[in-house]
């Protein structure tokens, strides 16, 4: 929680104004952010200073792991992410591969689970990793991108959390994860949530004790209707604990994840927070 409050204030004093093309919004900016979260001891990110919602991040991911290219897909595990992005966003409107109503194309876990091949083949990724994994494999390219720009024609949005790099230290997996641009009062919880819960998913089923994720954000930025609340109202509350994240433990294998699990199978304890704050969200 201090390394989140730290970085929105070192925004809020240091950011430099920097307009942004795709929202014709003013973003106060600044380059390069790193935090860690300590999944070893299970040291869950979820903001304190305003209420967070987990349930939403984690199924978004979990609509990724399955490959999902439909924002009705992501709704029926229980995010609305998608909504926006697939049904309101200008200019995948008017694109001719656009599919319909909801239709994402060909991003984030399309990529993971359907990279296509020169081939004309199809390579999944994640699957690649897992396997490795699950044998104590690190070829120092357990690597899982969502960034493919041969394909941004065909899809609604970039990829913001764009890769993640699994890394076996013994029996300890470790994660990095990269992202090229981050709303931080908006979505850089629910990244952290992500970040933190797809490195404990992959130890569990491959096996692994979980250890340190680590998260490098290039652009974190706070958009100019958002300034107001984060400096006047969040960054006046002191924080609380951070609380638990609780898994199913009987979720040990990619199959699992494919197939039967929900976010029944997730759980928060301990957590303690201030009143909400109705952030605007920008298309």
């Amino acid at each position: 929680m201090k390394q989140y409050l730290n970085l929105c204030k070192r925004i809020v004093e240091q950011g430099c104004w920097i307009k942004n093309e795709r929202t014709g919004k003013r973003c106060l900016t600044v380059i390069n952010a790193d935090l860690e979260y300590d999944v070893a001891n299970n040291k869950f990110p979820m903001i304190t200073t305003r209420k967070s919602f987990y349930k939403s991040a984690i199924a978004e991911f979990l609509g990724y792991i399955r490959g999902y290219d439909n924002a009705a897909d992501f709704r029926a595990l229980g995010s609305k992410t998608w909504d926006a992005n697939a049904n309101l966003n200008k200019a995948w409107l008017s694109n001719p591969v656009r599919k319909g109503e909801d239709d994402m194309g060909r991003v984030y876990g399309v990529q993971a689970r359907s990279w296509r091949t020169h081939d004309g083949g199809h390579l999944d990724q994640l699957k690649k990793v897992v396997d490795n994994l699950k044998q104590g494999i690190d070829d120092r390219a357990e690597i899982i991108t969502f960034y493919n720009p041969g394909e941004f024609d065909l899809g609604c949005l970039r990829p913001c959390m764009h890769t993640h790099t699994f890394s076996l230290i013994g029996d300890t997996l470790h994660l990095t994860s990269y992202q090229r641009s981050c709303d931080v009062p908006l979505g850089l919880n629910f990244n952290q949530v992500q970040v933190f819960t797809f490195l404990a998913l992959m130890a569990q089923i491959t096996g692994k004790k979980a250890g340190m994720a680590y998260h490098k954000i290039v652009n974190a930025h706070i958009y100019e209707d958002q300034l107001a609340l984060m400096r006047d109202v969040q960054l006046t509350r002191q924080p609380f604990a951070s609380p638990q994240l609780v898994i199913n433990p009987k979720i040990q294998s990619l199959e699992d994840l494919e197939t039967w699990v929900t976010m029944d199978d997730f759980s928060v304890v301990g957590y303690q927070c201030h009143e909400p704050i109705k952030y605007p969200f920008s298309v």
